[in-house]
């Protein structure tokens, strides 16, 4: 097992963490696939056992629905007294909070945790009596049905056509200490349904022939398992970072399809998504962008942003790294996220080329262990050239609003032309100085020129001007004067070694400048995000953080934008009072109303609705959208790029967030 060192920061929040988990009671969910289950009956056994353990442990509300071997697991167990409360003349029994707070038990039982409690109790619901309870160090235990977790209400109520309304916030259930899942077959619990052991025989028919289908005890028992594996799994990765372990685990299938700006992406994209059908296992798709690959074409880095949007389409994870060694951030992604296996093109480099350059796929092969790979092959050159030319590959499907007149490019023939000049300069000082200096330190003063033109233009130019430089010092400073020729062997090897260290110090000095030139945009984007954050926390009402996010965003990526909420009865609408210099003032509502209804992006640079001139993003937050944002951009590319789209989510994410939080505190301002 390859343990290494834990980061220091990671350590830290990790401790932090600890402490203020030992200071919450502990939770135990015993969660099951429906009612019947036996999830009450797991419960209560299981408190039979720290009962003879000599734990304080009591029961503060169960739920026996008339069940006879239930209520006699209750015997010899403390039984907190309900609450009454009378509602509209009617007596509802209630978990007292109050008296179980006061009781303080090591362990507590309450049953059914998406319960709504009646009104005249301290919360609304019962998930929230727990959640005080927790804060107080009391250790709970309690039962839940999959259908009542708010991220699957929706799918639930398609399957099986009930809508749910008694739900429990994901983060809870995601939060708790321990899960025991309770399980069993659908016939059995049909079984168990007809025999009156669930519900009353005349609710019992009625259950059958409604939300007790077998279908929908199949479909109900699968997202259980799911969910339990998903928080196993969660574990897992919890005690790989915990203990810092960086080798792969092979417990769960997961594939990473690594893409490049080539012709076989969409390819590896199909090929992944078959793969992981096949397997039922996660998948990402990865673009690592090399400094390399910044300087690409915006028709080929257009043609990455399409096949990444197209992932998505199909299912995957996106992700895009920003990182100059393309084998060392795919070896560290794979290692964090316990990938399994990767598939990636075969090497296009073949011969002598591959042994003096490598191979991206020869590295990983050698340096990546215990994950396994998979090679897509590619069409043979002279049969792509002849059938598919590779410039119409890139063509292929644009993004709507991405396929105008590319941005004019540098002229490169100007950057060659300096480089000669600079030459001829270098030259003339070197004739001026022959006679007062060596040889050697004349070529100094053309490595020199070298290092200026890699710092100004970058790596071509720089190469160039090392040829060149060769070319003219042994032109004019090496016997016989103005002539190729070279008396003395000795001065090929010194041209040689000139070359050789000219063409070194341009690659060193243009890696650098692209890792300066990366560093500085992730410094920039680092100072945005904590400008955005600062002004999110600061603000006291929605009013202020709306304004504050529209300069913002207007600031980032110069565009005008408006963002939307619903009114009462669910429709969009503008927002009223005076607006910034920076807000859009002609959003189409319908459009908004159908990124609302569909929690999806809409507008220009998209496939839907893509003929109108804004862009429309959903506030999407635990699985509910709070509004609309609008952007009306000046350049799509400064919106859709994978760094800026990234950047967007986070602003996105961070708005929703802090509005959030200020409608959370006047619902409690208001209570």
């Amino acid at each position: 097992m390859n343990i290494q060192r834990p980061d220091p920061d990671e350590l830290l929040a990790r401790v932090n963490r600890e402490q203020v988990k030992a200071r919450r009671g502990h939770l135990k969910i015993f969660f099951g696939a429906a009612a019947g289950v036996g999830k009450t009956y797991a419960m209560l056994l299981a408190a039979k056992e720290r009962r003879a353990e000599n734990c304080d442990i009591i029961i503060g509300l169960i739920e026996t629905h008339g069940r006879k071997e239930t209520a006699a697991l209750m015997e010899g167990l403390e039984l907190l007294p309900p609450k009454l409360i009378n509602y509209r003349r009617t007596i509802f029994q209630e978990f007292d909070l109050d008296a179980a707070l006061k009781r303080k038990p090591s362990i507590i039982l309450v049953d059914e945790l998406a319960h709504s409690n009646a009104e005249g109790c301290r919360h609304p619901k019962r998930w929230q009596d727990i959640e005080e309870l927790l804060n107080a160090g009391i250790d709970v235990y309690t039962a839940l049905n999959v259908q009542h977790l708010e991220s699957l209400n929706d799918d639930i109520g398609q399957i099986s056509g009930i809508r749910v309304w008694e739900t429990v916030p994901d983060t809870l259930f995601e939060n708790a200490d321990e899960i025991e899942l309770v399980d069993l077959p659908p016939d059995d619990l049909l079984d168990r349904l007809k025999d009156g052991k669930v519900y009353l025989p005349q609710q019992a028919q009625v259950a059958i022939k409604h939300f007790f289908r077998k279908g929908n005890l199949i479909a109900l028992r699968e997202l259980a398992l799911r969910q339990t594996a998903s928080r196993v799994d969660a574990q897992m990765q919890d005690y790989r970072e915990t203990n810092a372990i960086s080798e792969v685990w092979q417990v769960s299938e997961r594939i990473m399809i690594c893409i490049g700006p080539n012709p076989l992406a969409e390819r590896l994209v199909r090929a992944g998504k078959r793969f992981a059908t096949s397997l039922r296992a996660n998948w990402m798709v990865v673009y690592v962008e090399t400094p390399k690959l910044q300087q690409l074409s915006d028709k080929k880095r257009d043609s990455i942003l399409r096949i990444l949007r197209f992932a998505e389409q199909l299912g995957a994870e996106t992700i895009t790294i920003s990182a100059s060694d393309m084998s060392a951030s795919i070896i560290k992604l794979s290692n964090e996220r316990n990938v399994t296996k990767i598939v990636m093109g075969k090497p296009t480099r073949r011969g002598w080329k591959r042994l003096l350059f490598g191979s991206l796929v020869d590295s990983l092969l050698s340096e990546a262990h215990n994950i396994n790979f998979y090679l897509l092959g590619s069409p043979r050159p002279e049969k792509l050239s002849r059938d598919i030319p590779e410039n119409l590959l890139f063509q292929k499907k644009p993004l709507p609003g991405l396929s105008g007149k590319p941005a004019p490019q540098l002229n490169k023939l100007s950057e060659y032309v300096f480089a000669f000049g600079i030459t001829c300069t270098s030259a003339l000082i070197d004739y001026l100085l022959l006679g007062s200096f060596e040889q050697p330190n004349l070529m100094i003063v053309f490595l020199l020129s070298v290092a200026f033109i890699a710092t100004r233009l970058g790596r071509g130019p720089s190469i160039f001007a090392s040829f060149l430089n060769v070319t003219v010092f042994d032109f004019i400073f090496v016997q016989p004067y103005f002539s190729f020729l070279v008396n003395d062997p000795q001065y090929i090897v010194n041209l040689m070694l000139m070359l050789s260290a000219g063409i070194l110090l341009s690659n060193l000095i243009a890696n650098l400048r692209s890792q300066a030139k990366v560093a500085s945009q992730r410094e920039r984007r680092a100072l945005v995000l904590y400008g955005m954050s600062r002004d999110m926390t600061m603000g006291q009402s929605e009013e202020e953080i709306l304004r504050s996010a529209v300069h913002h965003l207007y600031t980032e990526f110069g565009s005008q934008n408006v963002i939307l909420f619903p009114d009462s009865n669910g429709r969009i609408v503008y927002p009223s009072g005076p607006a910034l210099a920076e807000s859009l003032h002609a959003a189409d509502l319908s459009v908004a109303q159908w990124v609302m209804d569909h929690n999806e992006i809409a507008g220009q640079g998209t496939h839907t609705l893509p003929g109108t001139e804004s862009v429309y993003f959903p506030f999407t937050i635990n699985s509910s959208v709070l509004g609309v944002l609008v952007l009306l951009p000046i350049n799509l590319r400064r919106v859709f790029l994978p760094e800026q789209q990234k950047l967007l989510e986070t602003f996105i994410w961070q708005i929703a967030q802090a509005i959030l939080r200020v409608r959370m505190t006047e619902q409690a301002r208001s209570a």
